[in-house]
């Protein structure tokens, strides 16, 4: 027996939505929060994929998520708009609010929306994404718990604090990037954890203020910013823009917020959608944006160099044939949760015993999604 199992990308979408609804989520959030975490998979995004499902789960049965909730859109001014979550994940908001940011946008020439009270634990580049599949150059902020220090400090403040940006191409995927202020993502340190493997030095320290390549000690400890006071300024940008400009919290208010550790922050997004073409006073968008192909074409020139985005492209192409290899164990848990019998409320790697050794023995490959 292989620790691995194939999966196709429906399947994936299957038994993420079947085990949600059995654990309380209505089918609209059940499904939007599938087609999230199937889209991680596909890209092979992992730490976003498949691996979150506990995160959401944990986060409903501790009672700090709804698994009902319906988002609630509204005008805050002529060019910005405001989705309530309601406390419930952020998957589901934000494809509510896709079109009418869109039309806005294409309306005002630039357009954002403030997502409230919303529990995130995805991955910013599918919003983003979806905007620039319509035309639109996007951006995209949120911040966390405090897992990260900040630059000089020992103890966590800021979240990973990840923006996102995305740029239309013609005939062609839009090129996109989703990076954390971090020298790491969250769970890119918890996967390691998972599978007995040291961190690379310069992401974390730990309790005692000392750098560390130990994810355990990492975890306890601090995350760090990348480029040392560089990210650790852009971690304070994301905080502002995602907190207070928004009216929501900051990383450290959400973390105080979760008092059951389910690591599923709840907090304010901001996105930011401009029409590229009313940018330019002859409206020329084919030359706009051959004008930034020339730029891609330079990048590509360089041996060794590319593009963003490139390898969650060349990932789809693979998936959408091959399916996903997905750890036994994992799958195993997720069989589990599926029949409704699981009920700890605590986070799968901070504190929820039982199924942290059943994903820690497990082997670090998850894969899919739905094109």
């Amino acid at each position: 027996m292989t620790d691995t199992i194939r999966m196709s990308l429906v399947e994936v979408h299957q038994i993420a939505s079947v085990l949600l609804k059995a654990q309380g989520f209505n089918d609209a959030h059940a499904t939007a929060i599938a087609n999230t975490v199937t889209a991680a998979e596909r890209d092979e995004c992992r730490h976003h994929g498949l691996f979150r499902i506990p995160f959401y789960v944990n986060a409903l049965r501790a009672g700090q998520a709804s698994g009902d909730a319906e988002p609630t859109l509204t005008d805050l001014a002529s060019g910005i708009l405001k989705i309530d979550a309601h406390y419930g994940f952020s998957p589901l908001a934000l494809e509510r609010a896709d079109e009418a940011l869109a039309v806005r946008a294409k309306e005002k020439g630039i357009a954002a929306l403030a997502v409230n009270n919303a529990l995130n634990v995805a991955a910013l580049w599918p919003e983003v994404e979806r905007l620039a599949n319509r035309g639109l150059v996007a951006f995209a902020f949120v911040a966390a718990s405090p897992y990260v220090a900040p630059a000089g400090g020992t103890k966590p403040l800021y979240g990973t604090n990840p923006m996102a940006f995305a740029w239309p191409r013609l005939n062609q995927p839009p090129l996109v990037f989703d990076q954390a202020s971090s020298a790491s993502a969250r769970g890119e340190i918890q996967l390691r954890l998972r599978d007995g493997k040291s961190l690379p030095e310069g992401w974390a320290i730990g309790p005692d203020g000392q750098p560390t390549t130990d994810p355990k000690e990492a975890l306890a400890g601090a995350q760090l910013p990348f480029g040392g006071f560089k990210g650790a300024s852009i971690a304070m940008m994301v905080e502002l823009l995602a907190g207070p400009l928004v009216g929501d919290m900051l990383s450290y208010e959400a973390g105080e917020k979760d008092v059951a550790n389910t690591g599923a922050p709840c907090g304010g997004e901001l996105i930011i959608a401009i029409d590229p073409v009313q940018c330019i006073e002859r409206g020329d968008r084919v030359a706009q944006l051959e004008h930034g192909e020339r730029l891609f074409s330079k990048i590509l020139e360089q041996d060794g160099a590319r593009l963003p985005s490139e390898r969650r492209y060349e990932a789809r192409k693979r998936t959408v044939i091959d399916g996903v290899t997905v750890p036994r164990a994992l799958h195993e848990t997720l069989m589990t949760l599926s029949t409704g019998q699981y009920t700890k409320q605590n986070n799968a790697y901070e504190g929820d015993d039982a199924i942290a050794s059943r994903l820690k023995s497990a082997t670090a490959t998850t894969t899919s999604a739905l094109a």
